[in-house]
């Protein structure tokens, strides 16, 4: 046990400090919280990381730091080795909190995302090797590994190093994605099941709205692209088809890594948040039709962007 010593020369224990969630535990914590909205879930119902991790296609490992964030704040509880329980609905975004300073952590994701994506990153590295590639301490490098780690972006090797994952990044494959894309979004917005969330809503349009305004930085993409890939997700899990929330955060998972090498500026990042802005519009307004052709223009116009 790590001890301090008082005034008076006596040891006592030290409180141990705990590390703060990931953005992408924060950012998975609040969409746990539109699940269980979206689906009903009472108090006392009963959560397995296995289930939620295949409800939302991640891996178990950040759904376990999800659920931990939350059981912090005391919306969910351990069940003694049997998974979580759910306590409490939350009225508001209560998954959020202040920003942590990862500011050097989001400029290595960034730039390992441009490497890779312009070929000058081997599939396979060792945390020595990026430390002397990109100049930054072995921390920064360990927490930027397990960010993508979470994200399905990268695996530990056996033994020694980590890998890659291989994610098609080709142009024909970046076509086939947006066409399938077209093929599934606007037909979820259309789905007899379809159920908005009104806080979900809310808490979406203030995030864009904020967005809107606030200046761009080195490492905006990143969240950018959390609040972009939380819009599609929730539009698709709102579709109650849970096979079109699997294939669009499916598509997330995929573009992920080219997304946070944001290349089109930030009018396009506007353009974005007012396009996403006029479908939500639309869905409250309870205009499905017009919603899914907005749907479709917006899709189809990102298709058209080259880096």
């Amino acid at each position: 046990m790590v001890t301090r010593k008082t005034a008076t020369g006596h040891a006592v224990p030290r409180k141990a400090s705990v590390p703060g969630p990931s953005r992408l535990q924060r950012d998975l914590a609040e969409r746990l919280l539109m699940l269980f909205r979206s689906t009903g879930m009472p108090p006392g119902h009963r959560l397995t990381e296995l289930a939620l991790a295949r409800q939302l296609n991640v891996s178990r490992t950040p759904v376990r730091g999800a659920l931990a964030h939350l059981a912090r704040l005391g919306i969910v509880e351990s069940a003694e080795g049997k998974g979580f329980v759910l306590l409490r609905m939350p009225e508001g975004d209560s998954a959020s909190q202040p920003e942590l300073d990862d500011t050097a952590d989001n400029k290595l994701i960034i730039a390992v995302a441009r490497d890779r994506l312009n070929r000058q990153l081997p599939d396979q590295v060792s945390e020595a090797d990026l430390m002397r590639h990109y100049g930054v301490s072995r921390q920064i490098v360990l927490r930027a590994l397990a960010t993508l780690l979470e994200a399905g972006i990268v695996a530990r090797k056996p033994g020694y190093g980590w890998s890659f994952e291989a994610l098609p990044h080709d142009l024909d494959a970046r076509e086939e994605s947006y066409r399938f894309r077209l093929l599934i979004e606007p037909s979820g917005l259309l789905e007899p099941g379809f159920r908005l969330d009104p806080i979900w809503a809310a808490q979406m349009r203030e995030k864009h709205e904020r967005a809107l305004v606030e200046p761009w930085t080195e490492t905006a993409s990143i969240a950018f692209f959390a609040m972009n890939a939380g819009f599609h997700e929730g539009l698709a899990l709102a579709s109650g088809n849970r096979f079109i929330h699997l294939a669009v955060v499916q598509q997330t998972r995929l573009r992920r890594f080219s997304n946070y090498d944001w290349t089109y500026g930030i009018e396009r990042v506007r353009v974005n948040c007012r396009q996403h802005l006029e479908i939500l519009d639309r869905v409250e307004a309870g205009d499905m039709d017009v919603a899914s052709l907005l749907m479709r223009r917006h899709i189809t116009q990102s298709s058209l962007l080259r880096r």
